[in-house]
């Protein structure tokens, strides 16, 4: 007799990064030298956790009465209209946004699978993804469809995305399309303005096959070089015909990673459909997680909105960013002159290397003390976690790996496949 029902039985019991995490702890606490590229939280040059002073004072400047009580079902209204001119400030898109707050980023996530597609269809997204996409669809009883990423000469795939997506319309008859820039995990990529207008002209012609949500994971948005409002300014045209999603999060940008402090936010300009956008995500909050951490929600609307508060973890959070400049300067040196070939990268924790066989490379790296995660055609580097003095040796044993992988395949950049976790 099973005990679990069939689509529960035989699930890992664990993240194979986490895995690969533990075994580079595992080697440095045996006294090895270590460079441990595995995991996506930004690590000072000392190795210790990233914070700021700001935020933690902010959070233990909540009353703690307010932060024990309930948060209201879909959050405080400060907190909501809060996040809304966080990702949409500087759009017209804000002034028919409504918003939920979620436990992080991958709250959002989940409920927009939940209500913008039905049970069996597939969300949409590029070959190279954030691994929970994939177990977020499967554990709402979905899918992922993805289409390839670049082109043989390493831009984003404008005409791939536009024909993957005519695809999928015609088999299912609406989309949830999720892209995840800027600072793509796990590629690091970044569209640039022409390539999010291709994107929204693809969008347009799409429009009448069917519904599409076009969900941005905004996870990384504070990292990225261009201006944050570029994305929502170049959607604006389509808003009309293309429901504009964000997945929001306090994760990265406040460096609260265990706050799970998150929003979906939705923009719908007609009032009557965005109060059912509005009142279905509520619905879908209830039924999943009931209410956020109330404390996190106080205390990141009192960082968003206080002036002096805002000013100050502006500064702290630039400080942080220009750490991570440092190393993403330091791997573009060091990458180019190796020859390794890997996405244009301008900023964010994570880049990848195309490889031919990206386990071998792997294990070669992990033979010298190097570890970073493998995936279809590409490794996957978190330089968030690396310090700079430590990028040359990197890129050195990452490159070894590449070479007894057999060398860079001409097609590397176009496969199919590719996907990272955290």
């Amino acid at each position: 007799m099973e005990i679990l029902i069939s689509e529960a039985r035989g699930r890992p019991g664990d993240d194979p990064i986490f895995t690969i995490n533990s075994q580079a702890n595992a080697r440095r606490a045996a006294g090895e030298r270590v460079v441990n590229a595995s995991l996506g939280a930004l690590l000072d040059d000392d190795g210790k956790l990233a914070v700021m002073d700001t935020v933690t004072g902010a959070f233990r400047s909540v009353p703690p009465e307010r932060g024990a009580a309930y948060a209201p079902i879909a959050g405080d209204r400060a907190y909501l209209d809060a996040v809304i001119d966080d990702a949409l400030g500087g759009s017209t898109l804000k002034d028919c946004a409504v918003a939920v707050a979620t436990p992080g980023g991958t709250g959002a996530l989940v409920n927009a699978v939940m209500n913008f597609l039905e049970p069996g269809q597939a969300l949409y997204t590029s070959s190279y993804f954030w691994s929970p996409y994939k177990i977020i669809a499967s554990h709402n009883l979905r899918r992922v469809a993805t289409f390839p990423m670049f082109t043989a000469d390493g831009k984003f795939n404008v005409e791939g995305f536009e024909s993957g997506l005519v695809e999928l319309l015609a088999k299912q008859g609406r989309a949830l399309v999720i892209l995840n820039f800027p600072c793509h995990n796990p590629t690091g990529y970044t569209l640039d303005e022409g390539e999010w207008e291709g994107v929204v002209a693809a969008l347009g012609r799409c429009a009448d096959k069917g519904p599409i949500a076009l969900l941005v994971d905004l996870a990384y948005a504070h990292f990225g070089q261009q201006d944050r409002s570029l994305w929502a300014r170049k959607l604006e045209p389509i808003a009309s015909k293309v429901t504009i999603l964000a997945a929001w999060t306090a994760s990265k940008s406040f460096a609260q990673y265990g706050a799970r402090v998150g929003a979906l936010i939705a923009a719908v300009p007609d009032e009557a459909a965005r109060t059912q956008v509005a009142n279905a995500m509520s619905f879908s909050c209830r039924g999943s997680w009931s209410n956020c951490n109330h404390a996190g929600l106080l205390a990141i609307t009192s960082l968003l909105t206080d002036a002096d508060l805002a000013r100050s973890t502006d500064q702290e959070r630039d400080a942080l960013v220009g750490l991570l400049n440092e190393r993403v300067e330091a791997f573009n040196r060091a990458a180019r002159a190796k020859g390794l070939r890997y996405p244009r990268y301008e900023g964010g924790f994570f880049v990848s290397v195309f490889t031919p066989d990206a386990k071998r490379t792997a294990e070669v790296a992990a033979e010298a003390g190097v570890f970073v995660v493998p995936m279809d055609g590409a490794v996957r580097i978190a330089l968030c976690s690396v310090a700079e003095k430590d990028i040359d040796f990197l890129v050195e044993h990452v490159a070894r790996g590449v070479e007894a992988a057999g060398g860079q395949a001409a097609n590397a950049v176009g496969r199919v496949s590719g996907r990272a976790g955290v």
